[in-house]
């Protein structure tokens, strides 16, 4: 299975949030990645987080002509992250595809 449940995940929460079918929701990237902190690449402002290297997934998907990026810890479903900046640089090997994913 790897990554479909995790991409499945982030495609529902995406739909919920837009009103839109999951179906309609492209699959642009999906890979696993080393986050450098524990804010899993999206720091909230005001919080700290431990500086330590945390495993877990990037997965970037399009809707309506929009670019809406997952960031997730190792082991937790993938969640929205507004400001994301994409994955780390040099983690993982990218899974990528159109269609469902």
């Amino acid at each position: 299975m790897g990554l479909d449940r995790y991409v499945q995940v982030a495609k529902a929460d995406l739909a919920t949030r837009l009103s839109i079918a999951p179906e309609v929701i492209e699959l642009i990237e999906a890979r696993s990645v080393v986050w450098p902190d524990r804010s899993a690449g999206c720091p909230q402002p005001g919080m700290a987080y431990p500086q330590v290297q945390s495993e877990g997934l990037f997965i970037s998907l399009r809707a309506g002509g929009a670019v809406y990026n997952y960031h997730s810890r190792a082991g937790s479903d993938p969640f929205y992250c507004a400001q994301s900046a994409g994955p780390p640089a040099g983690t993982g090997a990218p899974s990528s595809g159109g269609g469902d994913g």
